[in-house]
This record gives C-alpha cells, sequence and structure tokens, in this order.
C-alpha cells in the first residue's frame, strides 16, 4: 500500500512546505533541501512529479493492498539526495535516519522509528525508477527554475563527456578467467543435477586458468626482449584451455537441452549460455588480435563481461588517453540547469548527435533558445547549416588550427563573448564529475547505468534551483553564496 505523500498533518512534525533549514551551513544538502521545499509547494509539480513515480512503483501492483511503502514523494526525495550529495546507500540510510531537516521533508516525524528506511529497501525502490521518468521530472524542475528566471532559457551551451563504468582494466587475460570462473561453477551444479560426470576437476582448471592470467600479466608489465614470444605462448595456452571448456560447457547445455526441464533448470541453463557466449567471444578476439595479429575494431570487443554496454574512447584527455564507459551529452542554460542530456550509442561520435539533440533541446525551451555554443569536435560543414536553422545565433568554430584562427579573427564581437563564455560547461561537467558520481558510475546493467546519469542530472538541477532561491530570498546567508554570482559581478 502507497501514498502519493502525507496528506495529514502531524504533532510532531512540520509542514514540508515551511520546513526550517539552517541558511549558514554551506553543505551542497541545504539548497538540494530548499529546492525540494519549493517543488513541494507548486501544484504544477508535485502531483504531476508523484503521478510519474507512482507509474514506476505500481506499474504491475496494486496500490490500496499489502503493507505500507515509500510514499512516492518519499521515493522523489531520496532520489535526489542520493547523487544530489554523491551518497552510496549505506550512507543515505544514515541520513533518513538522523537528518532531521531531511526527515521533516519526507513527512517522517520525530516520534517515527527510521527503522523502515534500510539501505536494500531504499537501493531496491530506486531501481524500479525508469530513465525515462526522471527525464520527465527533470523538465518538471528545469520549467519551475525557468518560471524564476524565464532569461535563462535563451541561451545553452553543450558538451560531451565520458562517464566511466565501474569495471577493472579489460585485458584479454582478465575478461576469460571472469568468464570462466562464472560459467565452470553453474556448469558443475548443472552437471550434479542431471548426474553427468566430467566436472570433477573443474575448479582445479579454473586454477589454471588463474595463474596464466597471472603470468600474462607480469610478462606484460616486463622489459624482457623475449616478452613478445612469451606472451604468444601465454595466450596461446590460455585460449586453448577455454576453448575445451566452451566445448565442455556447450555439451553439458545439449544434455541438459534433451531432459524434461523445469523452470529452474531453464534458468540455470540461459544463465550458463549468456556467460559462454561472451566468453567465446572473448576469445575469439583475443586470437585474433594475439595469435593471428589483427587489428580488431572497437565494436567487436568486449570491455567487461559484466557490463557488456562498455566502449572505448581515446579523446586525448592529458593523462587519461583511454576512458572505458560511456560517452554522455549535456546542455547548460544561462542559469545553470542542465536542460537536456543524452547517452550516446557505443558508436555515436559528437558531430553525429548535436544536431538532433539540439532540435530536441529547442522544443524543450519551447523555442527560445537564441544563443547556442558547442566545441570543436562538433563541427561539420553541414552541422553548422543544420544548427542555423535550429537556433538563430550559432558558436560553432571548425576543428582545423588556421580554420579556427581565422574565424576568431573575423568574428563579431557576440561571437567572441559566447565563445568565452561557452568554456562554463567544463566547470558543469567537473561539478558533477565531482559532486555528483559522474566520474564513474556506481549502478550496474545499461539500464542503471542510464538511470544513474538521470538522477546526477536531477539532483543538481534541484541543487541549481535550490541557489537561485536562496540567491533572490536570503542573498546574505552562507547558503546562498555562488561563485557563478561572484564571477558575474
Amino acid at each position: 500500500m502507497r501514498k502519493h505523500f502525507q496528506q495529514q498533518s502531524r504533532f510532531d512534525c512540520a509542514p514540508i512546505a515551511s520546513v526550517p533549514l539552517n541558511l549558514e551551513c554551506r553543505d551542497e544538502i541545504v539548497p538540494i533541501l530548499y529546492g525540494l521545499r519549493h517543488l513541494y509547494s507548486l501544484p504544477e509539480f508535485r502531483p504531476k512529479a508523484v503521478k510519474l513515480i507512482e507509474a514506476d512503483l505500481n506499474e504491475l501492483t496494486r496500490r490500496d493492498v499489502g503493507r505500507p511503502g515509500l510514499d512516492d514523494w518519499q521515493v522523489l526525495v531520496l532520489a535526489v539526495v542520493r547523487l544530489g550529495c554523491n551518497l552510496d546507500y549505506d550512507k543515505l540510510e544514515d541520513y533518513v535516519s538522523n537528518h532531521r531537516a531531511l526527515r521533516a521533508i519526507m513527512g517522517i516525524g520525530d516520534w517515527e522509528a527510521s527503522d523502515g528506511f534500510s539501505y536494500r529497501r531504499i537501493r531496491d525502490t530506486l531501481c524500479q525508477i525508469k530513465a525515462t521518468t526522471i527525464v520527465n521530472v527533470n523538465e518538471l524542475v528545469v520549467q519551475a527554475g525557468h518560471a524564476i528566471a524565464p532569461e535563462a532559457a535563451t541561451s545553452v551551451r553543450a558538451d560531451s563527456f565520458v562517464i566511466e563504468t565501474n569495471i577493472h582494466h579489460p585485458s584479454e587475460s582478465s575478461l576469460l578467467f571472469d568468464g570462466v570462473r562464472k560459467f565452470v561453477p553453474l556448469c558443475v551444479e548443472l552437471a550434479s543435477e542431471l548426474k553427468i560426470e566430467g566436472w570433477r576437476q573443474s575448479m582445479h582448471l579454473v586454477k589454471k586458468i588463474k595463474k596464466l592470467r597471472q603470468d600474462i600479466g607480469r610478462v606484460a608489465a616486463s622489459k624482457s626482449k623475449d616478452k613478445a614470444e612469451v606472451m604468444r605462448i601465454l595466450y596461446s595456452d590460455l585460449i586453448t584451455r577455454v576453448e575445451q571448456l566452451i566445448e565442455r560447457a556447450d555439451a553439458l547445455i545439449d544434455s541438459a537441452n534433451a531432459t524434461r526441464r523445469t523452470q529452474a533448470l531453464t534458468l540455470k541453463i540461459i544463465t550458463i549460455q549468456h556467460w559462454v557466449e561472451l566468453t567465446e567471444r572473448v576469445n575469439k578476439t583475443a586470437r585474433r588480435r594475439v595469435l593471428d595479429g589483427e587489428t580488431v575494431p572497437n565494436e567487436d570487443k568486449v570491455f567487461s563481461l559484466f557490463e557488456p554496454h562498455t566502449q572505448l574512447y581515446r579523446r586525448g584527455k592529458a593523462g587519461q588517453p583511454n576512458q572505458y564507459g560511456r560517452l554522455v551529452l549535456v546542455y547548460e542554460d544561462a542559469a545553470g540547469f542542465i536542460s537536456h542530456y543524452h547517452m550516446m550509442a557505443r558508436e555515436a561520435t559528437d558531430d553525429g548527435v548535436v544536431v538532433e539533440q539540439t532540435k530536441i533541446a529547442q522544443e524543450k525551451h519551447n523555442g527560445c533558445i537564441n544563443t547556442a555554443s558547442f566545441d570543436r569536435g562538433f563541427h561539420s560543414a553541414n552541422n553548422v547549416v543544420a544548427l542555423s536553422q535550429v537556433v538563430s545565433d550559432v558558436c560553432l568554430p571548425p576543428r582545423a588550427p588556421t580554420a579556427y584562427a581565422e574565424q576568431m579573427k573575423n568574428a563579431s564581437v557576440k561571437f567572441h563573448n559566447t565563445r568565452l563564455r561557452h568554456s562554463g560547461i567544463e566547470s558543469a561537467i567537473g561539478a558533477m564529475q565531482r559532486g555528483n558520481g559522474l566520474k564513474r558510475c556506481r549502478d550496474r546493467t545499461e539500464a542503471g547505468f542510464e538511470r544513474y546519469f538521470g538522477l546526477a542530472v536531477l539532483g543538481r538541477n534541484i541543487h541549481t534551483l535550490g541557489k537561485l532561491l536562496l540567491a533572490r530570498h536570503h542573498g546574505q546567508t552562507a547558503a546562498a553564496y555562488s561563485r557563478r554570482d561572484a564571477q558575474a559581478a
């Protein structure tokens, strides 16, 4: 049984719209709670937001029966605070138990116990929220911000960056070991259930694979003259052993398919097939690269068996030539709101998505965008023409150094000012990486990655909304201080 929010006032809790906050505290949770308090009082935000949350939490279940669940408003607050303050689930549980202002914003009274907010319950509930729902809630937040600062919607600046996935360094030897240690124990269980022999020494074989992985790692770090030949020998042994295990696993699956299968047995077979297919794909690329001497393209590679959507990016960043994750695109308006964001496909590039995504951003701004600035990586002759049809004033400098210098020499004062202001998007990206957990995604699967990205943007936008409101109503307090305002002055 769930409710949208606590409709009846409690003696031990102040009304959410008037919860007192410590405005002399500079912690990021103060503007976030201030922004949430403001949004709760908006009749055009709260009913729509809780309806969106309701659709995800009770997509296939009834709300009027069963144990009491978290209120929709409480789920929204937890989702915002989690990455708005860059907390893991354990810290979020502690905040719900001990942070009085947060509890008051959630509608939890001082007399109410907090044992119903365990980190497992919070995690399982937040993971039900869909990425599309977060996009819609973000739009409502940005609309509330533009109602306060309507001039902010007239200009945007966009850039892309890589959010790393939570994986180890993806060498083929380590990936092959990951696959073997996942499907071999499952094969042992399946063979035991079906009384099929041949897997008695399975763990010994896994240890052999592990030993080869360790040897390959030591040789790769050495400076021996025979390094290439030794690596070839070790990889040849590793690939052969893995192929033998894959063949035995395929034979076991065929035997299992020939028997009378239960639901549990079918699920186990599907799981084994999943890990075997990924391991076989890595084994083939290892053979092509090491033994056959081929250059394997990125689209044929697997960089993680646990996060197979991971992509390799070489963007020439100082100190980080290779980045393993996903490329994302963000649009920041003049007030600091991330008014539009997009997770790119694995093979997508900046210049290939900028026109389509700018059209979407223009629609979200109701056609108000007059000025848009982009980095040089988005440039192409076709993009300049297409973007000019979407936005009247486009700052998109060319990639070539000579052409860039020539354009800057002949450009107008407005173009120069727009170009100078564009670097502020790097500050916003850095703030999200440091303060909103976007340096490295902590959630699993591609759907979890997209949800994590959206929640980080949502937390950032409500933080920006709170700062904007504090600057207008409590400009002399410590919580209202912003470097954006100080630099503008």
